[in-house]
This record gives structure tokens, sequence and C-alpha cells, in this order.
């Protein structure tokens, strides 16, 4: 691309960012300048770059032909926050559907060349109005995003999370998280390594349940060259490569019984040996396990070492899944569907009623892996302003869906949402927190432990 031109306001004169994409620096300029408005040249990557991610003017103009229609997207990528409008030449009879899709998804509008000044005036006035009123809205979703450690959202039982996060960051022992698959517990375990004293050394996620069960012991603990057919040279496994940083070891529930003893071992000695090696290995590694299967119902069936389990189970951490996050659901599919918003270049702008309604009543079986999924397509796929029900793929599915709660399930819920709350509100206080539930301690404690929850 070539160096932009931005419109910088003069005394008393609103401003306007002016881009040339893929053509050397040169001002845009319509017959006559807008009336209100004044454009100045900028010569300069660096000062485009920065204007963006300041207090930049929320409208701008670019000037839009045939041959530099792949600058214009890569430009327009970068999602700046800027309601642009194109500046294009005359129609001259042949077909441009590359330029028209372009023109009819990323700009709030277009005029040909030579412009009314009049009519440029006005329409860059509505843009300017509109991009403020985006950009208010995005600040509000930044606000969601800020200071979070990656964990989106703002329910109590999210608030009780971060809490949680925070103090098991400051304790080196072995976690476990727990939560439905598509909740976000590898982002939990990064979030906890991101704010421990490990992070400026490697974190590295293993999912246990992808490795074949012939390769678990050579991925984990690593190999020696000649171990076994193809075993070439020497290979460290994903526990060495986590020296001094923190492994997550998802799905450990998946491992075969034989390999729980070859991981207990481990863990219980601080040291790995490779496979056809003598060698023992030190281990300086944080290990955070994550499962979504009862580990407790599995060492009662025998599918799970009990040994195992509690070497595991010293610090927990409960995701809460989407379903039980109030509001939070809208406020998620809002960021996912700005992000990908700006990476597609859609038109997609925000949700109908109905659709956010539907969002609301989904029981979301895969949880926030899920949402990001149905809003991902719903934005690449949409042609409308607002996407509906059905573009999300609600519609039909709706009824279905939840039907399948069994009243257990829906006691169970409502008192898992309840609990969360008043520790949230309590601070994590456990007395108090009975006391505004209206029981006792000791049956707040019975009933956390029924819901695998803890204090």
């Amino acid at each position: 691309m070539g160096a932009p031109t931005l419109a910088r306001a003069a005394a008393g004169l609103r401003s306007v960012l002016s881009v040339i994409p893929g053509t050397p620096a040169q001002p845009v300029r319509p017959s006559a300048e807008p009336p209100g408005w004044s454009l100045t040249r900028v010569e300069d990557w660096a000062t485009i770059e920065r204007l963006l991610t300041a207090d930049h003017p929320p409208v701008g103009l670019m000037r839009v032909v045939a041959d530099n229609i792949d600058a214009c997207q890569r430009f327009l990528a970068g999602g700046s926050g800027v309601e642009w409008i194109a500046l294009c030449d005359p129609p001259d009879g042949q077909s441009h559907d590359a330029l028209e899709d372009l023109l009819a998804t990323a700009f709030f509008d277009f005029h040909t060349l030579p412009a009314d000044p009049d009519r440029l005036a006005a329409v860059l006035g509505h843009a300017a109005g509109m991009g403020q009123l985006r950009r208010h809205t995005r600040a509000r979703q930044a606000e969601l995003t800020a200071d979070t450690g990656g964990i989106l959202g703002d329910s109590p039982g999210i608030q009780a999370l971060r809490r949680d996060l925070a103090k098991v960051a400051r304790c080196p022992a072995t976690v476990l998280i727990h939560g439905e698959s598509g909740s976000g517990k590898e982002l939990a375990a990064q979030a906890i390594h991101h704010a421990s004293s490990r992070a400026a050394g490697p974190f590295v996620a293993v999912n246990c349940g992808a490795i074949p069960t012939n390769l678990v012991q050579s991925e984990l603990f690593g190999h020696e060259r000649g171990a076994f057919t193809g075993a070439q040279q020497r290979r460290c496994g994903h526990l060495e490569r986590a020296q001094g940083g923190t492994i997550l070891l998802d799905e450990v529930g998946e491992l075969t019984l034989e390999h729980q003893v070859n991981l207990l071992r481990v863990l219980e000695e601080r040291a790995v040996t490779r496979v056809g090696g003598t060698e023992r290995v030190p281990l300086d590694v944080r290990v955070v396990a994550a499962t979504h299967v009862d580990l407790a119902a599995a060492v009662e069936a025998g599918r799970f070492r009990e040994d195992l389990y509690y070497r595991l189970n010293v610090l927990r951490i409960d995701i809460p899944p989407l379903r039980e996050r109030g509001d939070d659901i809208e406020r998620l599919a809002h960021v996912f569907l700005e992000r990908f918003r700006s990476a597609y270049l859609s038109p997609v702008r925000g949700f109908t009623g109905p659709a956010l309604g539907a969002l609301r009543r989904h029981s979301w079986p895969g949880n926030v892996r899920e949402l990001i999924n149905r809003i991902q397509r719903a934005v690449a796929m949409g042609h409308r302003p607002l996407l509906t029900p059905g573009d999300l793929g609600l519609e039909a599915r709706q009824g279905p869906i939840r039907q399948v709660e069994t009243l257990d399930d829906a006691r169970a819920r409502a008192e898992r949402a309840a609990i969360l709350g008043a520790l949230a509100r309590c601070e994590r206080n456990v007395s108090r927190a009975a006391r505004e539930l209206g029981i006792s301690r000791v049956t707040l404690y019975r009933i956390m432990h029924r819901l695998g929850l803890q204090p």
C-alpha cells in the first residue's frame, strides 16, 4: 500500500481521515472541499498508525478503483473503527463484481467523482455521528475485556471465578479445573499461568484425549533415539518442554489406568524418564489438569485412580457453564460479532430482538465455543445488518433443546446460580452467604459438595 493522507481540522473545521490504499500518497479531493470539513496531507504510515490508535476522526474518505481493491481490503481488515465513504470513478459500462461487493459490505456510503461537496458534507456528518455511536459501543465492550485475563463477562459466577483464579495463581500447588466442554478451561489455565510467578516461562497445553494410546508416554515423557521404530533422534516430551513454566493436562480423565500410574509417579518424584532411557530428568513444572467429567464419580466407578485424583485435586477451579451466566451471553455475542465483522468486512452490525432472545433461551451444550462458532458462521454468511435467529441456527433447534432439561437439572442449575451469586456478593464468606440464602452453614456446605462447588 502507498502512504495514506489524513484530513486534519483547521480552526473550527472537522477533520476527515483520507486514505488511498495501494497508490503513492496524494490528497483525496472532491470537486470542492465539503463545507465544514478540511483535508490535509500526511505522508507516512507512522502517523496514520498513531492516529488510528488514538483519538482519530470517526469518519474517512477512501479512493477506490479496480486496481486497488485488494489493498483496500487489507487496509479495512485492520478494523480501525472508522466509518468509510468510498470515492469511485463513474460507471464505465463494464462489470466490476469485486468492486461492487467491497462497496456493499465495507463502506458507509460511496460517491462517484466529481463528488457534490454539499451532499458529501451531509453524508460525512451522518457517518461521523454513526462512527461516534459505534465507538461508544466498542468502548463499553472494551470495558468487558479489560483486565480480565481473557475471561470475559460480568456475571456473579465469572466474578467469583476471576477472584479464585487470582488466588490460585499465587499458590504453586497443582490445580484441577472442572468445566463442561467449551466453557473455557484452557483460558482459565492460561490466566493462572500469566498471573503466576512462572509467567515468563512456557505454557504448554496438551489434550490427553487427542493423543493415541500408544503414543501417550512418548508425547508426555519424551523418548530416546532408537526407543521404538521411527524414533530416529531424542525427543523431549511435553513435560520437559514446560520446564520453568506451566503444563495444562486437558481432559486428563481420558488417560488409561496404566498411563495414570506413570503420570502419578512423575508428579510424586518431580522427575521424568524418557521412553527407552534411564536418565531421570528433574522437572520444575506446575501442573494444571482439566476435565469435563466428574473425576470423583470416575474414581468410584474404578475408571480413575484415587491417589492420582487427590494428587491433582489440591486446588480446584469450577468454570460456570454459559447457560448460567445470564447477561454475559448477550455481551459475549456482541464482542465476538465485532471481532468477526471487522475480520470479514461483513455488513452485519448487530442482532434483532428475537435473535437476542434466542441466544438467552438456548441451553448452550457447547458453551462459549458453540457461541463463538455460531456467531462466526452467521457473520461470515450474513448479508443483512441484523442477525436473526435463523442466521444463528437457533430457530429450528430451540424447542427440542429446552425440552431435554429434567426437573432435577433445573433445580441444580437454580441452586448453583443462587449459591455462586451469594458467594460473589459476600466475597466468598460462606457464613454470610448462608445467612443471605436463609440456610445453615452446614446445609450450604452440603449443597456445595453435592454440586461440586468449592468454598
